[in-house]
């Protein structure tokens, strides 16, 4: 149970996904779950996204998005390589937990943060190492943000075929490499990130 929640304080979870890939957007997800679903049978599996199989991940994100009030925030391409990826991730955080406090009928009174590092927010914040395994909504926070990244990525991937986004969310795999020397690097690719950085040095331009 996230800390607080027995008091009745709105306790909300935010995490991240896509920091390390070389391509695509970084995404984050604020999720609050009510003191009264603590115990729901959908929530039962609710773990850190990693631990579960895309399968799974994607049916208890279904469930997710119908039971509890959440948020998605996301930081573009752009904005990654303008600010750097820690500071975009701070961005989706921060959009995240706006598009929840929209949807909510009274402030947070706690912002629950996967990790050690806090972003500025509006309210306190907890920085929780490893909050995905330690608290419910960090972990429904991170399989919103999970499978909601890779939907997109998968719909990026339909337009722009070779790279294997599909399958490696555009994390630097060996196929991602490959399909960069083949194909170029794409406006979705982060320029910051040295992989594409270099790829472009050597000659390796927008297709």
């Amino acid at each position: 149970m996230d800390a607080g929640a027995a008091q009745g304080a709105v306790i909300v979870g935010i995490d991240e996904v896509g920091r390390g890939p070389l391509a695509g957007p970084v995404m984050a997800a604020a999720v609050h779950i009510p003191l009264a679903l603590h115990t729901d049978p959908l929530l039962r599996d609710v773990t850190d996204s990693k631990k579960l199989s895309a399968a799974k991940r994607e049916l208890i994100a279904g469930a997710l998005v119908g039971l509890v009030p959440h948020g998605i925030g996301v930081a573009e391409v752009e904005e990654i390589d303008r600010v750097n990826i820690l500071q975009a991730t701070y961005l989706a955080m921060a959009r995240a937990a706006a598009a929840l406090s929209s949807r909510l009928d009274s402030a947070p009174d706690l912002y629950l943060i996967d990790g050690n590092r806090l972003p500025p927010l509006p309210v306190p914040a907890r920085a929780v190492v490893k909050g995905d395994l330690k608290s419910l909504s960090i972990a429904a926070a991170s399989i919103i943000a999970k499978v909601h990244r890779d939907t997109a990525m998968r719909v990026l991937a339909e337009a722009h075929p070779g790279y294997g986004w599909e399958r490696n969310a555009g994390y630097g795999t060996a196929e991602h490499l490959a399909g960069i020397a083949a194909f170029g690097v794409t406006d979705h690719h982060r320029r910051s990130f040295r992989p594409v950085r270099e790829a472009l040095f050597a000659g390796a331009g927008t297709p």
